[in-house]
């Protein structure tokens, strides 16, 4: 039998070609959302698990009519904690096909995964996937549990995915989560910033556009609500220091990654205004508007600060207001043991060491951190994520797999080496 360094080699070893033969069937099964179906692709995800993956335990988890998420098992030499990969395997709709210069049901060209869900996050599934069968070859030589979840609702944020897997599947929760979310390979995530999105309506009195005395606009007092809520981005900001630490000490790499001011971003509520409607004609008065705004949390500001300063803000005449969605800013500790371990494994695969920072955007590992369990997001970056010619680099798709792997290795190990 190898030994535990054999086997952690033999764990991170590239399998690159095995994570594109898989990313392809997924990307060519199309599961936009909306509308949400994953039935097809769940099956097909299954059926890749059970060829690839020797030994999983595989069950479909339907969270609706056609929403379908996948939960595999594979158990190592003994009782040990339980590591969860995690991904989702609904994506954007692929939008106008005459925008595209290449398939959106997939293709490899010039060293690029093309196609829609190739980085978010049918190549980051392919990862994951991967670094399961990798585990599964060296189960002699670690304890516990490796858990794969593939939710069907990631992308409207529902709670028929992930949320209902750890409600009611036991073995989805762990002591550790791995997300393959679209990222950096030069960047290990351990939180992201919460979110609350709001709708406001204005009321007015309609009139003739030469008659303004005998009307209310109802955009004019839209305006001053949405000047209210752009103030949000003032609001004092009571950081924990190894967070605002392990933003700026991130900054050298992540912002050329991610574009500056991104430590910026994560240090502040920011406030998008991103509908706004409202009247019919230049000449006419409108009596209704409305507008929709996307409001994101730093750490160090709680969802029930920002809402009382809506409350009181937005009391004016005519403007009523409700909650869409709303969550809080969530991390991990960057010194946690999953953080190290992914760190860890990213330079011994890397050549050299990646930032750790916070995530600007939100994902499912929200769902995890809520329940109290460590954990990473580490995936592939983005390219034309939501837009024509999607793709992920597929050098990046086959680290991301062989961190993913390495870093689940070294977790379940260490505790069964009780270091």
């Amino acid at each position: 039998m190898p030994s535990v360094d054999e086997a952690r080699h033999a764990v991170a070893r590239d399998r690159v070609g095995q994570v594109i033969d898989l990313a392809l069937p997924l990307i060519a099964t199309p599961s936009p959302n909306p509308n949400g179906d994953t039935r097809v692709v769940a099956a097909l995800a299954a059926d890749l698990i059970r060829t690839h993956v020797p030994g999983a335990e595989i069950e479909l988890h339907p969270g609706s009519s056609e929403i379908v998420n996948v939960v595999a098992r594979v158990r190592g030499a003994g009782p040990g904690r339980r590591v969860v990969f995690n991904g989702h395997l609904d994506t954007y709709p692929v939008g106008t096909l005459a925008q595209w210069s290449v398939n959106p049901a997939g293709e490899v060209r010039d060293g690029r995964l093309y196609g829609r869900g190739a980085a978010d996050m049918k190549g980051g599934i392919a990862a994951s996937i991967v670094a399961m069968a990798a585990l599964a070859e060296q189960r002699a030589h670690w304890s516990g549990e490796a858990v794969l979840t593939l939710a069907g609702d990631e992308e409207t944020m529902g709670p028929l995915g992930t949320k209902l897997l750890l409600d009611r599947v036991p073995h989805v929760s762990g002591a550790a989560t791995i997300i393959g979310d679209a990222g950096s390979p030069m960047v290990a995530r351990f939180g992201e910033k919460g979110f609350i999105w709001i709708d406001i309506t204005a009321k007015g009195k309609a009139a003739h556009g030469a008659h303004v005395h005998l009307g209310m606009n109802a955009l004019d007092r839209l305006r001053v609500a949405l000047d209210r809520v752009s103030a949000l981005r003032d609001l004092p900001v009571d950081m924990p220091d190894q967070v605002r630490k392990a933003i700026a000490d991130a900054k050298a790499i992540s912002e050329p990654l991610c574009g500056a001011g991104e430590a910026d971003v994560l240090s502040a509520v920011t406030a998008n205004i991103g509908v706004v409607s409202g009247g019919t004609s230049p000449n006419l008065v409108p009596s209704t508007a409305h507008a929709a705004v996307d409001i994101r949390l730093p750490v160090g500001v709680t969802a029930k600060t920002v809402l009382a300063s809506l409350k009181q803000g937005l009391d004016l005449p005519g403007i009523t207001w409700n909650v869409l969605r709303c969550f809080e800013p969530n991390y991990t500790s960057p010194d946690n043991e999953l953080i190290r371990h992914c760190a860890r494994a990213a330079a011994d695969v890397m050549g050299m060491a990646p930032a750790v920072n916070m995530r600007v955007g939100g994902s499912d590992s929200r769902w995890f951190r809520m329940a109290g369990i460590p954990t990473v997001v580490y995936g592939p970056t983005p390219y034309n994520m939501g837009a024509p010619d999607e793709y992920a680099d597929i050098s990046e798709l086959g680290i991301v797999s062989r961190v993913h792997a390495l870093t689940a290795f070294d977790f379940l190990t260490k505790e069964a080496s009780g270091t």
